[in-house]
């Protein structure tokens, strides 16, 4: 039937049991946490499960639906499966802030005792490696340095001749997903938190290549994995250099809606950060604590202000009394603020 992949170039089904199983336990162990947290009388954010299930829930429609049968067959429906796996399953992945839910879920262990999974977890998030590969400069380059090497190399031909070939490559896209967006706007605690205006030039400075990839599909004369493509029986497909660019397209169409919205989110962000900073000031002031500069700072000059008040001659003096205050004593300066203003005018 015309527009059906033959059978020498469907697979024998569309179920990846690295997908299905790994989403299932996910979401399970997911819901565990949740759960452990809220019998305890703990609170979690429902939009991070949200968040975290519709993630998992497109990582499916990505990898076990139609897209899984005319992945293989079509360059761009390959192209669709890359986009969201590693542009928009990321977004709602890391929102759902899954390692902060195991740190708070986990127990603890025993003083004394062995390390269990909480520690073990602290320690990955702290080794050497993830404080590499979690680099804005690295991140980057994996994300966007992978589709150049995949797409415009032989690794390309040899993936998607096989079926747990193309598994790989579709999981190396969502896990480099991940990674990138994970340092632009990720919640979960890491080695690496760059400010939330580093993050906006991490990502102004990756998506023109993103692009650059894109427009490169479109123009190129070459058919990528031509050897692949060639061994098809597609009747319908009559110029597979039409469907590359098509693959292009989409990658460029589809790119542009996660780079807003992910845009908008650190933008809401950086905003209730700053908020929660300035919260944290005024308490720090409200509690007088001599350890803040600024609170110090604030302190010492409300207390010339209340002095200068309290010299403002009053309107019903009587007659005859002096007009000119006396001299008062300076209020003290509190010790933080005067050493640190000290230290300031000796440099």
């Amino acid at each position: 039937m015309r527009g059906e992949p033959s059978s020498h170039s469907r697979p024998a089904n569309c179920f990846a049991p690295v997908f299905a199983f790994g989403t299932a336990a996910a979401a399970l162990l997911y819901l565990a946490g949740v759960r452990a947290l809220r019998r305890r009388g703990d609170a979690w954010p429902a939009g991070r499960t949200v968040s975290w299930l519709l993630g998992l829930a497109v990582t499916v429609l990505a990898t076990m639906s139609g897209l899984a049968v005319y992945g293989k067959v079509l360059f761009s429906v390959h192209m669709g499966q890359h986009m969201i796996l590693a542009m928009t399953v990321p977004i709602l992945l890391v929102l759902g802030a899954p390692v902060t839910l195991a740190l708070r879920a986990l127990p603890p262990a025993p003083k004394g005792g062995p390390a269990g999974p909480r520690e073990v977890l602290l320690k990955l998030l702290h080794s050497r490696y993830v404080r590499t590969v979690s680099h804005p400069v690295v991140a980057s380059v994996l994300f966007i340095g992978s589709a150049f090497a995949v797409s415009y190399s032989s690794l390309f031909e040899t993936l998607m001749g096989s079926h747990l070939g193309h598994l790989a490559m579709l999981t190396h896209f969502l896990v480099v997903g991940l990674l990138f967006f994970w340092v632009v706007i990720g919640i979960d605690p890491g080695p690496r938190r760059p400010p939330h205006l580093g993050r906006l030039f991490v990502l102004i400075l990756t998506m023109p290549f993103h692009s650059w990839f894109s427009i490169s599909l479109m123009n190129s004369s070459d058919l990528i994995g031509a050897g692949w493509w060639n061994s098809l029986s597609r009747p319908w497909v009559a110029y597979p250099l039409d469907d590359q660019y098509n693959a292009g397209a989409i990658a460029w169409a589809t790119g542009d809606i996660p780079v807003l919205i992910t845009t908008i989110i650190l933008a809401a962000q950086w905003v209730r950060s700053d908020a929660r900073e300035a919260r944290r000031i005024d308490r720090r002031i409200d509690r007088g604590d001599d350890n803040d500069p600024l609170a110090a700072c604030n302190a010492y000059l409300a207390s010339l202000h209340a002095r200068d008040r309290r010299r403002v001659p009053s309107p019903s003096r009587p007659p005859g009394a002096d007009p000119t205050p006396r001299p008062t004593a300076p209020p003290p300066v509190p010790a933080s603020f005067s050493d640190r203003t000290r230290h300031t005018e000796e440099s």
